[in-house]
């Protein structure tokens, strides 16, 4: 395992790509449906933040740290 600022280094570009995913959905869906409840708003963060890893591993994209041993 690499050290805390290699980690860091790793995953900040996705990091980064998973916020801009998650907002760009919540203003893209308010924009057409309107407002979210909390709890369905909730539910898209969440369903990016778990899903955004799979999805970079299956594409091949995945820092070495999210790669499985």
């Amino acid at each position: 395992m690499g050290s805390m600022s290699e980690n860091v280094r790793q995953l900040a570009p996705h990091w980064a790509v998973m916020f801009v995913t998650m907002f760009a959905l919540l203003a893209l869906i308010e924009n057409v449906y309107g407002g979210l409840a909390f709890w369905q708003s909730l539910l898209l963060v969440l369903v990016v933040a778990f899903g955004y890893p799979f999805l970079a591993r299956a594409l091949g994209v995945a820092p070495e740290i999210w790669q499985r041993q």
